[in-house]
């Protein structure tokens, strides 16, 4: 979980400045998730895919939830 002080650090950042760092993220990990067998290389993604379905999911309710509201 991120502080507030973070939240409001990036909140501050410009749409390009949030871009960058999450593509420097991406390069500085990206050997992380290939490193090990294919198995485990594939089970690292599913969890991904997993993890963003579920975040996905509940940001979907969350709207819906909302839409009921007004």
């Amino acid at each position: 979980m991120l502080s507030q002080e973070q939240l409001e650090q990036y909140r501050r950042m410009t749409p390009s400045e949030r871009l960058s760092l999450s593509l420097r993220m991406l390069r500085e990990q990206w050997p992380c998730l290939m490193e090990g067998g294919r198995d485990r290389v594939d089970r690292k993604f599913n969890l991904l895919n997993r993890q963003n379905d579920e975040r996905n999911e509940a940001l979907l309710a969350g709207m819906a939830h909302l839409k009921k509201t007004r």
